[in-house]
C-alpha cells in the first residue's frame, strides 16, 4: 500500500536518512525542518503519515501533534524520540499519536512501524461501517468476518456440514466455537431437528453422566423420577459437547461405546437405548497432550477427531476487528438506547493493536462498556483507554545483546521500555564486573550509547580509580 508521508525533523541527516529509507517503495515522501513548515504542508496537501520529532525549534513536536489531530484527525502521526524523551512519547500516544520510534533506529524499525500504520489504514478503509454492519461478505450464519483464517473456517463448515461425520472444534476460549457448531448444524441435513448443547465443564462427574445418558427413578439420592438424557433428546439431531477435554475418564469409555454402537444405558437402568445423533465436540485444551499424559483416551480422540476445525484467535484475524466492533456498537447502542454510532480512527487503532486474550468475547464486552462510557456519538480513544489496560505485561528474559533489546522494546514499547532498559544495563554490568567497555562489547552496542543508557537511569559503577562514580569510567 503506497502512501504520502511527511518527515519533520530539525536534523538534516535524519531527514535525508528517512527519505532514502521510505522512498524505496511507492511512497511519496516530503520533508521539512520545523513544525510550522509541517503545519503549512498539511494545509496544502493530504498526507497519510507524519513522522514527527519531539524536540524541535520554534514549536515542539507535542504542540504540532495536538494541532494535527485537531485539524487532520485521519493522519497517523509517528513520534521520533531521543533516549530522554520516552515519557513524553508515551504522553503523545494519549494525545492520539499512532506510535513512537526511539532514536537511534535502523531502517527496518522505521519501515516496520510505517507498515503497521498503513495496515491499520487499509483495515479501516476495507471494513468501515457499511460492510461491518450489513455486508453479506462479512457474515456466514451469524459469524462475522472476512479474513483469510475465517474464510478457511467457512470453507470447512461447508465441506463437513452435509455429512454425518463427527467434528472436533479447537481454539481458545471466546473464539466462537459454539457458533461454528451451530453453523454446521444449520447447514446440515439435520437442520430441522434438535441442536442440543452440553457444557461439560459445569457439571460434576455424576451429574454429567446423568445429563448425557439420563437416569431412572431411585438410581441415586435425589433421583425422584426418570430423566431423559441429552443423547435421547438430541435424537435425529446434533449434540454439541463443549469443553470436551474436561470429561472424566469414566465417562469417556461410555461415550466411546455410544460412538461405536450408537447405544447407551441410563444411569441405574438395564435397558439399552439407541439414538441417531451427530456429535460435535469443542475444547480449548490440547487433547494430544492429554492423551500423552493419560488423561484422555486415545481411541476416543480418534473417534471424535474425524473432521477437525480450528477456531482462530482474534489476534490471528485482525482484519475482522473493525467489522466486529461496528456490529457490537450497533447492537449495544440499540439495546441501551445510546447515541454512539461511529468509532474514531484513534479508537480503532487501539482496537486493532490490542492482543485480545479474551478474543471476540472480550471485544464484545469492550464495546458494551465503551457505549456506556461514550459522551457523544463517536467512540473515542479516551473511552477505550480505561477499558483496555493497554500497558503490556512483561514476562520476558532480560536481554543479553543489543539485538535482543530491540526486540523486547518493540513488544513493550508503550510503558515498559524504561524498565527493560534499566534491567538490561544493570544485568550487563553485573555480568562484566561493572566494566563499561566490556559491557558495551558484550551487547554489541557502541560504548557511547551504552553510557547514555547508564546516564538516563543514573546508574553508576563502583569506584575503580580517579573517576569514581562516573558512568564513563571502567
Amino acid at each position: 500500500m503506497s502512501a504520502r508521508i511527511l518527515i519533520v525533523d530539525d536534523e538534516e541527516i535524519v531527514l535525508r536518512s528517512c527519505v532514502r529509507i521510505l522512498s524505496d517503495g511507492d511512497h511519496v515522501v516530503d520533508s521539512v525542518q520545523d513544525g510550522w513548515a509541517a503545519l503549512r504542508k498539511l494545509d496544502e496537501a493530504h498526507y497519510d503519515i507524519v513522522i514527527l520529532d519531539i524536540m524541535m525549534p520554534k514549536i515542539d513536536g507535542m504542540k504540532v501533534l495536538q494541532h494535527v489531530k485537531e485539524t487532520h484527525p485521519d493522519v497517523d502521526v509517528i513520534m521520533v524520540t531521543g533516549l530522554s524523551q520516552v515519557q513524553t512519547a508515551v504522553k503523545s500516544m494519549k494525545l492520539g499519536a499512532f506510535d513512537y520510534l526511539p532514536k537511534p533506529f535502523d531502517p527496518d524499525e522505521l519501515k516496520e512501524i510505517v507498515n503497521r500504520a498503513l495496515e491499520k489504514r487499509r483495515l479501516l478503509q476495507e471494513n468501515h461501517k457499511p460492510q461491518g454492519e450489513n455486508g453479506a461478505s462479512c457474515r456466514f450464519e451469524g459469524i462475522i468476518g472476512a479474513s483469510a483464517p475465517l474464510r478457511e473456517v467457512f470453507r470447512l463448515i461447508e465441506k463437513c456440514a452435509p455429512t454425518n461425520s463427527n467434528v472436533l472444534i479447537t481454539g481458545e476460549s471466546g473464539t466462537g466455537k459454539e457458533m461454528i457448531a451451530r453453523a454446521i448444524h444449520r447447514n446440515s441435513l439435520r437442520r430441522d431437528q434438535p441442536f442440543v448443547v452440553v457444557d461439560c465443564n459445569t457439571l460434576s462427574e455424576h451429574l454429567l453422566e446423568s445429563e448425557l445418558f439420563g437416569h431412572v427413578k431411585g438410581s441415586f439420592t435425589g433421583a425422584v423420577a426418570n430423566k431423559r438424557g441429552m443423547f435421547d433428546i438430541a435424537n435425529n439431531g446434533t449434540l454439541f459437547l463443549d469443553e470436551f477435554g474436561n470429561i472424566p475418564l469414566s465417562i469417556q469409555g461410555k461415550l466411546l461405546r455410544f460412538i461405536q454402537e450408537r447405544e447407551f444405558r441410563a444411569v441405574g437402568g438395564t435397558k439399552t437405548q439407541t439414538a441417531d445423533v451427530r456429535l460435535i465436540t469443542a475444547t480449548n485444551r490440547d487433547l494430544k497432550t492429554l492423551v500423552a499424559e493419560g488423561a484422555f483416551r486415545e481411541d476416543l480422540f480418534y473417534r471424535i477427531n474425524v473432521f477437525p476445525i480450528h477456531s482462530p484467535a482474534l489476534r490471528e484475524r485482525r482484519d475482522d476487528i473493525p467489522a466486529l466492533a461496528f456490529h457490537f456498537l450497533k447492537f449495544y447502542c440499540r439495546e441501551l438506547d445510546r447515541p454512539a454510532s461511529d468509532i474514531s480512527d484513534g479508537a480503532m487503532s487501539l482496537l486493532l493493536n490490542h492482543d485480545w486474550p479474551g478474543n471476540v468475547r472480550e471485544l464484545e464486552n469492550t464495546m458494551h462498556r465503551a457505549v456506556i462510557l461514550a459522551s457523544g456519538q463517536v467512540i473515542r480513544q479516551a473511552d477505550l483507554v480505561s477499558i483496555l489496560d493497554a500497558s503490556p505485561r512483561l514476562d520476558l528474559e532480560i536481554p543479553r545483546t543489543g539485538e535482543d533489546l530491540k526486540k523486547v522494546k518493540k513488544i513493550a514499547r508503550e510503558k515498559s521500555v524504561e524498565e527493560v532498559e534499566k534491567l538490561f544495563v544493570l544485568e550487563t554490568l553485573k555480568r562484566n564486573a561493572s566494566n563499561v567497555t566490556k559491557s558495551a562489547e558484550e551487547t554489541g552496542m557502541q560504548r557511547a550509547n551504552f553510557q547514555a543508557l547508564m546516564r538516563k537511569y543514573n546508574i553508576r559503577v563502583r569506584d575503580t580509580g580517579s573517576n569514581s562514580g562516573d558512568p564513563d569510567s571502567d
